[in-house]
């Protein structure tokens, strides 16, 4: 009796696997559980919150510098050899964590963990995937990216231990687990699918009768290939640069200030606002796999459009809210635009300039993603603090949403890709 054969999975989808797990494990022990070990040490050491939470902002200012270095890193060794070093890093700053006395020590302790999580996280995580995926590479994204919404899962298992054992001993037992788990999960990763007899999406070489591959396997290559350099001078690098930051500077001004403006301005309890967010978490967690499964059926420039907007009408609806419809629905829908935005966003990089160079590319554009992240917080509290309100903040956070959908409109495929796809027509003709 012959059994049928089964074919094995496309080994991309193992790295979509393990990127789920490496990003959960910054998300959960350090980014989410970053207040908690705030509570604790401003109990034990009586440092100041200010002092406390600064250490956050530098480290996004840290991310930003080290962003163009680990693109460079990661298009001359590979992602993994980048992870590896990452992981070791992230475990190593939190072995040091557990033993600091100084506040001092925890903005050194903190930079190292920031350090080796971005390392170890999401530029080599992207780039990774960029490499294995071509037409179903949105969705592969949008699947990748599902960690960052998991890890928030292991934040009450995190609360429970820094409760029971204390933090010195949860850092100790978070640094033996990004070893045990992180470093095994990075071996997963791989450079190119090439480079093992393999095609992007699993696909295969056709052969003729004769065994030769068939005219359609040995057609040009249209794939754009641009250096950083390169897609530095097209118009179509800023305008999605500058398309991403009006993106984050909603997503980081909605973190930092949803909650005071919900309890201090529209008067709901702390719980109601934190039911609020919970929505916009789950609409955030969908929004990620349907934003990559959107974007492979209707293209990616219409999907980061329409989140665009949608990002825009939510913040009017905040900024103006008077029910509790109006704060649902914007949770709604910024939590659905700001899932779905994030795998494409990041995937049209690689479809507009290629994949060989996407690791510098998206390092260099993510350094003026970065500052947008650390400026937009502050200037709304001050905008809170000379008006005592945060209608003004929403308000011009929705115009530059809307102007990050137009930047979209105006940024078609760089001239080098066009005018390769015109010599070739012109050739068949």
């Amino acid at each position: 009796m012959r059994f049928p054969t089964i074919k094995r999975p496309f080994y991309g989808w193992y790295m979509v696997a393990a990127a789920i797990v490496l990003q959960a494990l910054p998300a959960g022990l350090l980014q989410q559980a970053f207040g908690s070990y705030v509570v604790l040490l401003e109990r034990d050491f009586g440092w100041s919150r200010t002092a406390l939470s600064g250490a956050f902002s530098t480290v996004r200012v840290e991310e930003g510098l080290l962003g163009p270095l680990q693109g460079w890193l990661i298009d001359r060794f590979g992602p993994r050899s980048v992870m590896r070093v990452g992981m070791v890093i992230f475990a190593g700053g939190f072995f040091y964590f557990a033993r600091i006395d100084s506040i001092v020590g925890f903005y050194v302790a903190f930079g190292i963990m920031a350090i080796g999580a971005s390392l170890a996280g999401f530029l080599s995580i992207t780039t990774a995937i960029v490499n294995w995926f071509d037409k179903k590479r949105s969705m592969a994204m949008g699947v990748a990216l599902l960690g960052t919404a998991v890890g928030g899962l292991l934040l009450p298992v995190v609360v429970i231990g820094l409760e029971v054992w204390g933090w010195r001993a949860v850092a100790n037992i978070s640094a033996i687990a990004v070893l045990v788990i992180g470093l095994p999960m990075a071996q997963v990763m791989r450079r190119r699918p090439q480079e093992y007899g393999l095609l992007p999406d699993g696909a295969t070489i056709e052969l003729d009768a004769d065994g030769t591959p068939s005219a359609a396997s040995t057609a040009p290559d249209l794939t754009p290939s641009f250096t950083a350099r390169e897609a530095m001078r097209t118009r179509a690098f800023w305008f999605i640069s500058l398309a991403h930051a009006a993106s984050v500077l909603v997503v980081s001004v909605v973190t930092v200030h949803f909650t005071p403006h919900a309890t201090g301005n529209l008067g709901y309890s702390l719980q109601a606002a934190a039911g609020l967010v919970t929505i916009q978490t789950v609409t955030n967690l969908i929004g990620r796999p349907f934003g990559g499964w959107l974007s492979d059926r209707i293209g990616s420039r219409a999907v980061i459009i329409l989140c665009m907007l949608m990002h825009a009408v939510a913040l009017i609806l905040l900024a103006f809210a008077t029910a509790l419809w109006m704060i649902a629905a914007f949770a709604l829908l910024n939590g659905l635009a700001w899932g779905a935005r994030v795998p494409v966003i990041v995937s049209i990089r690689a479809e507009y300039f290629g994949a060989k160079s996407f690791g510098s590319i998206m390092g260099i554009s993510s350094s003026v993603v970065t500052v947008a992240a650390v400026i937009a917080p502050v200037l709304a509290a001050m905008s809170y603090d000379a008006f005592g309100s945060y209608t003004l903040s929403f308000v011009t956070l929705a115009i530059l949403a809307a102007l990050g959908s137009l930047f979209m409109v105006f940024t078609p495929p760089p001239a080098p890709l066009n005018a390769a796809v015109e010599e070739l027509a012109t050739t068949a003709h």
